[in-house]
Order: C-alpha cells, then structure tokens, then sequence
C-alpha cells in the first residue's frame, strides 16, 4: 500500500553540488568546532522555504540546528547530520581543501564525511516544501555539533533537553567502501582502560637491579589478549545474519577470516603506551590506553568484570580510568532497515549489505534513546583522508534516497 508518492530531485542536481561546495567553504575543523557561519548559511538557505527551523546551543560557538517538514501523520523520520570535521593541512592536499570540484569528482574537508549528505538531505528537504508534497510522515532535520570529538554541545545536548522525539532515523555517515554499498545496522560495544604500572627504578646498565615498569604494562596488555583476544563471544541469533552480511561486506578489504574473527572474538588494541625518562633508565611509572570492542548483544558488563579479574592478577598494575557501553543493533528485517535497504537499492540499482559498524558513533546514542536508527550515505573511502572528495553521483543518489525514503518507511512500517 502506498501512502503517497515520493517527490523527484532529479532536477536539483546542480543546485546541490552548488551547496555542497558551499557549506564546504566554511571550516568548521574540530577543534575548535566552531559551527556558527555553517548553520547561519543553513538557515539563510532554508528561509525562503518558510520551513519551521529552531537554533539550539549549549555552546554559543557550537550550535545545533532543527528543521520540521509536517507529515500527514506524526509519526517522525529524523534525518541526522553533523556539521564538524576533523582537521586537515593544507599543504599535504592536491585540491583546495575548502571545497573544488574536479569533473565528478568533489574535493574537500568534510565532503563525504559528512557535508555532501548534509547537502543531500537538505535537497530533499527543499523538494518537498516546493513541490507543496506533504510527506506521510514528519520529517525532522537535526543538523548537529561537536561529533568528530564526541563532545556534549551537539547530539547529546539535544536529546538531554528532550528537543528529538523520533520514530526513527537515519543518519548520513558514509557506508560505502571500494564500490560496495550498505547500511549500518549496529554497532559494537566498547571498553576503554587506562592502565598504570608501577615498578622500580635503576640505572639502564644494571637492569636487573630494577623493575621495568613498562615491561609490565606489555605483559599485562599481552596478558588481556591471551585470556581475552581467543575466547569466541556468545553471539545471539538476531546478530547472527548481521554479522554473515558484515564478514561478506568487509572481506574483500582484510580477508574473510580476519573479518570474521573481528566478531568472533574481542578486538585488543593498545593505543598509547608511555614510561620512562631516558634511555639510560629503568622506568618506575608506566601509563596505557587499551581499547577493546565486542559485538553487538554481548554483555560488556560481564566482560568487564573479567578484564578487572585478569588486571588484578598482573602485578604492579592498577585501573586508574574505564568507560564502556554496550553495542546496539536494529533488527535485520525491521521496518526502518528494510525501508533504508530497499530504497538504496532501487537507487543505485545494487546490492546494499545490511552490515555493522566496527566503531560506535551517535546511532548508539539514538537507539539507547529508544530511536530506531541505521547509517546510510553514499561517498568514497575517503574519510578524514587527504583529498577527501564524494562524487557528483554520489549526492545525487543520497538526495534520491532520503527524498524516498519517508515513503518507503511508512510502506514498510504498514506492512510489519
């Protein structure tokens, strides 16, 4: 059953890589993040629309920006964005960083990560309000802050003043990788340690007069791995076709049996190790940052009682910080999955792997809000790169999604 048709972008391609270049010439590299110049374009671009906008800001310098299209019903679709980068250096690119477009191609910080979908939702966004369609649903636009550095003064401040009440979103992070497309369906749970070692001090030609405090850290992060890094993760049923979707999506870049382990089993890294004062010395004091991340529908709470088991039996280290969450995951044939997968691949005319993220963003912090919400854009391998570009085609296809979109969630939630 169809509750109406979807409106048609196919006549605003040039007017959305006009924006796109646009909202590209704004540096809103984070740090600082300052976002004030990019949402006042926003806001001058949208008001000839007459489209309910509200600026919403914990940080003056960090503003967030909400756009309401009523539906026929209101049951919400939010379309998400965030309007920070990460740093570049000009010197390192072959294009102006700020935007420049090459043939197809366009260049710039931020142009699939994630300017270019912002662009693209705002296209559809217009398409509707000109073309007088009431969409069979309310769309909102959350054109948000600060997510490059996982700050507070973007999504998070929204949903703390209660301003996003959503039945569903769509986020447009990148989810294309070397000609394969897909959306993101979950993400994976995370433990973040800051491991300390004691030890004691001697001079580097007596060694053995010491206690190495680095050695010790390597050891018990050596140690984690063991106990932790083979033991195969209980995997639940609902996961099971997400994580066959994720070992085909991301096998043609690591391996088949690299991407599966990356489920199977926990992933152990040690981003920072620092100790010592001189090469001459046995360090006294170590420090260590480990990062360790765990399929989705697995008890991080179970596993991080046994990390604090195994550090307590390394001696001379203690846990002096640790944050952790849980991995999320929508239901692989949920109306919003479906909608999202469907729709993509009648755009592209290709098949789009329903897959999960191997990091965690704002989609986890949506669905531990209650918000169903999946990941879908389409862009270049090219984030947070040097010559980071999207193409021409890869703007229009994401405005063609998100203009259908509304259509195909409210089809597919009829249908459940």
């Amino acid at each position: 059953m169809t509750v109406s048709a979807p409106v048609d972008v196919s006549a605003h391609r040039t007017e959305l890589v006009d924006l796109t270049l646009e909202l590209l010439s704004v540096d809103t590299s984070n740090p600082p993040g300052d976002t004030r110049e990019i949402v006042d374009a926003i806001e001058a671009w949208l008001e000839p629309l007459a489209v309910e906008t509200e600026r919403f800001a914990v940080d003056p310098a960090k503003p967030n920006l909400l756009a309401t299209v009523p539906g026929e019903t209101d049951r919400t679709l939010l379309f998400n964005g965030h309007l920070d980068t990460v740093p570049f250096d000009a010197e390192e690119w072959s294009y102006h960083p700020l935007g420049e477009r090459d043939d197809d191609r366009i260049y710039g910080r931020g142009a699939t990560d994630m300017k270019g979908a912002v662009a693209a939702m705002l296209v559809a966004l217009r398409a509707y309000a000109e073309s007088g369609t009431t969409p069979p649903v309310t769309l909102q636009f959350a054109f948000v802050s600060d997510e490059e550095v996982g700050g507070d003064a973007g999504l998070p401040a929204l949903l703390a003043a209660d301003r996003l009440d959503a039945d569903a979103c769509v986020i447009g992070e990148p989810t294309c990788e070397a000609g394969r497309h897909s959306v993101t369906v979950a993400d994976r749970g995370s433990i973040w340690l800051t491991l300390e070692a004691s030890g004691e001090a001697a001079h580097g030609s007596r060694p053995a007069l010491g206690d190495n405090a680095v050695d010790r850290l390597y050891r018990a992060v050596e140690t984690m791995r063991r106990r932790f890094g083979t033991r195969e993760l209980g995997v639940s049923s609902e996961m099971a076709p997400i994580v066959e979707e994720s070992v085909e999506y991301y096998a043609p870049t690591m391996g088949e049996a690299t991407a599966r382990d990356l489920f199977r089993y926990p992933s152990i890294n040690l981003g920072v190790l620092e100790g010592g004062e001189a090469i001459n010395t046995v360090p006294q004091a170590a420090r260590a940052e480990v990062d360790v991340r765990l399929t989705a529908g697995v008890d991080t709470s179970d596993v991080l009682a046994d990390v604090r088991d195994c550090v307590a039996d390394c001696e001379g280290i203690t846990i002096a910080d640790v944050s952790w969450s849980v991995g999320t995951a929508e239901p692989i044939d949920s109306p919003l999955v479906e909608a999202v997968a469907s729709t993509a691949e009648d755009v592209t005319g290709e098949r789009v792997y329903r897959r999960s993220a191997t990091g965690g963003g704002d989609a986890k912090r949506l669905r531990n809000e209650g918000i169903p919400t999946v990941e879908f854009a389409l862009g270049t391998d090219t984030v947070h790169a040097v010559d980071e570009y999207t193409t021409v085609d890869a703007l229009v296809g994401n405005a063609a999604v998100y203009a259908r979109l509304p259509v195909a969630w409210a089809d597919a939630s009829l249908d459940a």
